[in-house]
């Protein structure tokens, strides 16, 4: 699947019974033929909210792991140590810490999956985590006393930081910058980040929905690494290729010919074959405008990124998100204007080969690319609660990173 829209959804002029053909690719739910106007009015409200998910601020939802509240300290009911002497009672143990904070690196950019190591005071084992997308990580329930935080990530110099937790305290650590290694040549051998991306890139091209639809533009893996230009051409050819392209191209050709769309086409082999050509032109255009050059030329990465974990609410909020904004290749979040302009330019480009009748005017090029928008968000939906559990090798790798 990739993130382009399919932006010639046209709006038929020809009557007949509706016809709905669904294809999933570039993040997107392409509708061919008849679109009934109630199911239009839901792709536009999509897009609405998706855009309310913008304007009040989206790092909410965004976050890969959900923080759950500090405990609150416990109140203590013992006596006093003199008392507690003389009656033989043991005293009661002070109340559990807290501390959280976040890892950047000297720019302020965030630093995902960063390992945080606790060395806790009561000399119990040490605890670690890995910050979230946000960079963020969370110690609940510490032992109060001296601490010592050990931070290490890919490409980056440890770092220790320690401290001094006081009983039932919630400790917010400064932002913990990090800096570049000197030296990975003796630990990191021959290993690259496009290397790691090219291995990524391949589990990605193995995920198909039930075996058979591909799901390729879909990331399961939160800090995966950006891809780089000649990475996106290759994923994007990867998609029109497949010859699951082929078929939907067909079976959507062979529809319209059936319902008699696109009449100056005509009949016979040579209608079905201009057609068919006009469909894989769409998908073509598309995959390649949204999904490789606007995202190579923009430094976007065309992925969604599987959440997986927080409320449902967050979920649903970061999937619709997610149809008006992308991560960067920086891995910051960012308007999606690799997606949103691949679709208008999809959609001008197809008026070259479409028939004059049937051409797009500007006008309905941008409501196109608006119901585009509001596909995706109803696509997101599904991967994030449908589409993994029906994508086998997804599991396989979900399984794997437990």
């Amino acid at each position: 699947m990739a993130r382009p829209l399919f932006a010639t959804q046209r709006e038929r002029r020809e009557s007949g019974s509706p016809l709905v053909i669904w294809f999933e690719r570039a993040r997107e739910v392409r509708v061919k033929s008849f679109m009934p106007s109630q199911f239009k009015s839901a792709l536009l409200a999509c897009v609405c909210v998706g855009l309310v998910c913008i304007s009040v601020g989206w790092s909410p939802c965004l976050a890969q792991n959900d923080r759950t509240s500090a405990p609150s300290p416990e109140q203590s009911g013992s006596a006093n140590p003199s008392t507690s002497s003389t009656t033989g009672e043991q005293p009661a143990q002070p109340a559990a810490a807290t501390i959280n904070g976040t890892v950047v690196d000297q720019s302020g950019a965030i630093v995902a999956g960063a390992r945080v190591t606790i060395a806790p005071a009561d000399r119990s084992p040490s605890l670690d985590v890995l910050s979230g997308t946000d960079g963020e990580f969370f110690f609940p329930r510490i032992a109060p006393g001296p601490f010592k935080l050990t931070i290490t990530s890919a490409g980056f110099a440890p770092k220790t930081i320690s401290g001094l937790l006081h009983p039932g305290e919630i400790q917010t650590i400064p932002q913990i910058a990090l800096d570049v290694a000197s030296a990975l040549t003796e630990v990191d051998v021959g290993v690259s980040r496009i290397e790691i991306a090219e291995e990524q890139i391949k589990v990605e091209e193995g995920q198909r929905v039930l075996g058979i639809v591909p799901n390729f533009y879909v990331s399961y893996i939160p800090n995966a690494v950006p891809l780089t230009s000649k990475q996106k051409f290759k994923l994007a050819a990867r998609s029109v290729i497949d010859p699951f392209s082929f078929l939907v191209a067909g079976a959507s050709a062979g529809v319209e010919q059936a319902q008699g769309h696109f009449v100056e086409y005509g009949q016979g082999a040579q209608g079905y074959a201009k057609r068919f050509g006009a469909n894989y032109g769409d998908i073509a255009s598309s995959t390649f405008i949204g999904g490789a050059i606007f995202p190579s030329l923009l430094k976007q990465d065309p992925r969604y990124f599987y959440k997986g974990t927080g409320s449902t609410q967050s979920r649903i909020l970061y999937a619709i998100a997610n149809s008006v904004i992308c991560k960067g290749d920086n891995g910051h979040w960012q308007p999606g204007y690799s997606n949103i302009l691949g679709s208008l330019a999809a959609g001008g480009i197809s008026n070259i080969y479409y028939p004059s009748d049937d051409r797009n005017g500007a006008e309905l090029t941008f409501e196109n690319a608006a119901l585009g928008i509001g596909s995706n968000a109803v696509t997101n939906l599904l991967q994030e609660f449908v589409m993994r559990r029906f994508t086998p090798k997804a599991n396989k790798h979900d399984l794997a990173n437990q």
